[in-house]
C-alpha cells in the first residue's frame, strides 16, 4: 500500500532523530569540509621532497612561470611552500669519463638552482641550509627551496665530493637511481649497462662508508629507487634516520621502486619517514592500460620516447585522443588513490614516519594533483578521510623536518663516530 504524505513525514523525522541524537552534530557539509580544509592549507607548512629539473633550468627554463609542473607562481597559487629541486644525473658507465661528466652535470644543476634563488629571484625565492631555515623563509613570505640529490653516481668513487656537494646546499641524496653504482645496487637494474639483477647484495663496503660519511656530515639518506636489500642495509647502517624521498607502498602498487610492508617496519625503526610519492604509476597500477600503449606505440612506429617528441603535431593530436580513449576504459590515478598509499602507511608505521612528494617533472602527477597549483586538492582528501590539523601538518613536512633535524642533531655528535 503506498505511504500517505502524513507517513512519509513521519518517517523522515524518525530517521532524523536516529541520526542526529541529542548533542550530536549533522555530518558536515562538502562546503564546510572545504572551507575547513582551505584554513588548514593556509595554517600549514607544506613540504615537496622532490621535483626533478631540467638541463637548462633558470637558463632557456624559466622557474618563475615555465611549461612545468612547477614553477615558483605555482607554488604560490597552490599554497606549496617549499620543494626540493633535484640534482639528478642518469646512471652511466662506471669509468673515469663517466665519473667526470656525471660530476659536470651535476655541478651544473646546483649552479642552476643558485641562478634561480640568487640571482634571477632573490625577492620570491630562498635556498634552506637546515630545517630552521625553511622555518624562517617561509616565515618572510618568501617560498623555499632546499637541494636534493638524486643518484649516487655523482660522487662516483670519490667519498671527498660529498663535501663539496654538502657546502653547495645538497641534503640528501638517493643512494642509486635505474642501474647499480658503486654505493648500492638499484631495484631497477640497467639492461643498458648489462646490470645482473644483484651486483653487491644490497650496499657495498664503499656504500657503508658513504652513509657514514653522510651522517658525519648531515646528509640525509634516501632509501629510494635502492633495491629492498640495500634499503635495509642502510637503514642496518645508519646512525641517523633514513627518508624515502619519493616512494609509495608496494602492498597497493606492486612495483619495485614501492616499499614493501617489511621495509617500511624497518623504516618506523629506524626512526625514518616515507615520503609518499604522487608518481601515477607507483600509486596504481594499470598492466591492461600499459599493454595497449605498447600495442598502439608498434602500430604507429614509436620505438623511443625520441621518437614520441618527434611525432607531427597532427600525429600526436590522433595519440592523444587513442590515449583518450584508453584512459576512459582504465582511470589513471587520482587523488584518492594516492592517499590511499598514505593512509596504508600510516595504518602500518604509524603518522610520524608518513610524508609527501610528487616527483614533478619527472615522471609524477596524479589526476587532482597534477602540479604544483594544485596541492590543496591532497589537504583537501586528507581532511574527508578525518585527517586531524596536527596530522596533515605531521605529512605535508612537519615529519621530514623532524627526520632532518636529527640527521643534523647525529652529525653535530660526530655523525659515524658517535657510540
Amino acid at each position: 500500500m503506498p505511504r500517505s504524505p502524513l507517513s512519509a513525514v513521519f518517517l523522515s523525522s524518525l530517521l532524523l532523530s536516529f541520526a542526529c541524537t541529542p548533542g550530536e552534530k549533522a555530518a558536515p557539509s562538502d562546503a564546510d569540509l572545504v572551507a575547513r580544509a582551505r584554513e588548514i592549507h593556509e595554517r600549514t607548512l607544506t613540504i615537496d621532497t622532490h621535483d626533478d629539473i631540467e638541463d637548462d633550468f633558470a637558463g632557456a627554463v624559466d622557474p618563475l612561470n615555465a611549461d612545468r609542473q612547477v614553477t615558483l607562481e605555482k607554488m604560490r597559487a597552490g599554497g606549496l611552500d617549499v620543494v626540493f629541486f633535484i640534482v639528478y644525473v642518469g646512471q652511466g658507465e662506471r669509468t673515469p669519463d663517466g665519473y667526470a661528466q656525471a660530476r659536470a652535470g651535476a655541478m651544473a644543476k646546483f649552479a642552476a638552482i643558485h641562478r634561480m634563488a640568487d640571482e634571477m629571484y632573490p625577492d620570491r625565492v630562498e635556498i634552506a641550509y637546515h630545517p630552521d631555515d625553511v622555518e624562517r623563509i617561509v616565515g618572510s613570505g618568501k617560498l623555499a627551496t632546499v637541494i636534493g640529490m638524486e643518484n649516487g653516481f655523482i660522487i662516483g668513487k670519490d667519498l671527498s665530493l660529498l663535501k663539496t656537494y654538502y657546502d653547495l646546499g645538497g641534503r640528501y641524496l638517493t643512494l642509486a637511481h635505474q642501474g647499480h653504482n658503486d654505493i648500492a645496487d638499484s631495484s631497477t637494474p640497467s639492461e643498458r649497462l648489462g646490470d645482473a639483477e644483484e651486483e653487491h647484495g644490497g650496499l657495498s663496503p664503499f656504500g657503508e662508508e658513504v652513509v657514514a660519511e653522510m651522517n658525519r656530515l648531515g646528509i640525509m639518506v634516501d632509501v629510494s629507487h635502492i633495491s629492498k636489500k640495500a634499503a635495509l642495509d642502510a637503514m642496518r647502517v645508519s646512525k641517523a634516520p633514513v627518508i624515502a624521498s619519493h616512494s609509495s607502498t608496494r602492498a597497493l602498487a606492486d612495483v619495485p621502486r614501492n616499499m614493501d610492508d617489511e621495509t617500511l617496519l624497518a623504516l618506523k625503526e629506524n626512526g625514518g619517514v616515507m615520503q609518499t610519492v604522487a608518481l601515477g604509476g607507483y600509486v596504481k597500477t594499470r598492466p591492461e592500460f600499459d599493454a595497449a600503449r605498447r600495442t598502439l606505440w608498434e602500430e604507429l612506429g614509436i620505438d623511443g620516447y625520441a621518437a614520441f617528441r618527434a611525432m607531427s603535431d597532427e600525429q600526436r593530436a590522433a595519440y592523444d585522443l587513442k590515449i583518450a580513449e584508453l584512459e576512459a576504459q582504465w582511470p589513471a590515478a587520482n587523488v584518492s588513490d594516492f592517499v590511499d598509499h598514505i593512509d596504508h602507511a600510516v595504518q602500518l608505521i604509524g603518522i610520524d614516519h608518513v610524508g609527501i612528494s610528487s616527483d614533478f617533472d619527472g615522471g609524477g602527477g596524479v589526476v587532482g594533483w597534477n602540479d604544483a597549483s594544485e596541492s590543496f586538492n591532497v589537504t583537501l582528501e586528507l581532511v574527508r578521510r578525518g585527517y586531524s590539523e596536527e596530522d596533515i601538518a605531521k605529512l605535508w613536512g612537519g615529519n621530514l623536518l623532524r627526520a632532518w633535524r636529527d640527521v643534523e642533531r647525529v652529525a653535530g655528535q660526530g655523525g659515524a663516530s658517535t657510540n
